[in-house]
């Protein structure tokens, strides 16, 4: 039997007041107009092309919910670990680097190609998840209606729109995440155009389709950040005490040496040497405190996400599937 029509409309008011409001971008709002003059004058794209792409675009109250609680900054570090350290993550990514290893190869270092590894775990599982929002809603949302960090957002849509227009890509069917980060390494506009290579030669920077142009941009990123090649990222530690006063945790620093940390009673293995920097990192753990130090390559994977929680986990998933393929060959 047909539902009648008073429960139709019912179910259909219920889904109206469940789904996260969207409004069309009033291009005739004061910062609005002012971004359209600002990028029409200094970036040469016309008013009108501007005026015509924006009153496209989308306000989601979804993606001002989702930035204002990203997973790392609320979850204690076990957990958050758990997410990504699973049997099934891990196998993904050994299937990865079994199908992807002539590009991961060309990769000198081998820390470099597993974090690269463990950056594309972390952060879409391999490109399975690569965000379903259009970047143009995405960044248009945050630029105009967040504004702890409208300034930035405005430039990363500034950076889009020149994205789109040197690498062909349509503005409007790009899709991202809720911050506008895109493909299977969720670069950010800028970092697209900065850091993006084309790995397979073809003329293109394509971070959506093309595993050679992902791999290469991720490694050319830790490298243009500074990466050590042949040094360690992270080590497990134990801290003899319990005060932490003298140590600056709060954010990812490399504000001591090898030696210093050993002078406050921090206790760890590595063959770098004394004056080598490095930092204390202190994480939630199931039992307790759980101790790491950190060294320059840990640092330059938090220029790619600032979060420590962030870096371990690249690097732990990173290591297990190393280690699982080195298990599995012998």
């Amino acid at each position: 039997m047909n539902d009648s029509p008073s429960k139709v409309l019912a179910a259909l008011l219920a889904c109206l007041i469940c789904a996260p409001p969207a409004f069309a971008l009033d291009v005739k709002r004061a910062e609005v107009k002012a971004f359209i003059d600002e990028t029409s004058r200094d970036l040469g794209f016309s008013r009108q092309q501007l005026e015509t792409l924006l009153a496209q675009a989308e306000t989601k109250q979804a993606i001002l919910d989702a930035i204002s609680r990203p997973a790392e900054r609320v979850v204690p570090w076990h957990e958050y670990r758990e997410r990504f350290l699973t049997e099934k993550r891990i196998l993904q990514g050994t299937d990865f680097w079994i199908a992807h290893g002539d590009a991961l190869r060309r990769i000198a270092d081998p820390n470099v190609a597993a974090s690269v590894v463990g950056i594309l775990g972390v952060e879409t599982s391999f490109g399975r998840i690569t965000g379903r929002f259009r970047v143009i809603d995405a960044l248009a949302t945050l630029a105009f209606d967040y504004p702890p960090r409208g300034e930035f957002f405005r430039g990363e849509l500034q950076q889009f729109l020149l994205l789109t227009r040197e690498e062909s890509l349509d503005p409007r069917t790009a899709l991202g995440s809720y911050a506008g980060a895109m493909g299977a390494p969720q670069f950010i506009s800028s970092s697209y155009r900065s850091y993006a290579v084309d790995g397979d030669g073809n003329g293109k920077r394509d971070l959506w389709n093309s595993w050679d142009d992902v791999i290469g941009s991720v490694a050319n990123y830790l490298l243009v950040y500074g990466w050590r090649e042949g040094e360690p990222v992270v080590v497990t530690a134990t801290f003899d005490g319990n005060d932490l006063s003298r140590f600056s945790i709060a954010k990812p620093e490399l504000n001591e040496t090898v030696q210093s940390l050993r002078g406050k009673g921090v206790r760890f293995e590595t063959t770098l040497p004394a004056d080598a920097p490095a930092m204390l990192i202190v994480a939630e753990g199931k039992n307790g405190p759980v101790y790491r130090v950190g060294f320059n390559n840990f640092y330059v994977i938090t220029r790619y996400n600032r979060s420590p929680m962030y870096a371990m986990a690249v690097h732990d998933l990173g290591e297990a599937v190393m280690n699982f393929m080195r298990d599995a060959s012998r």
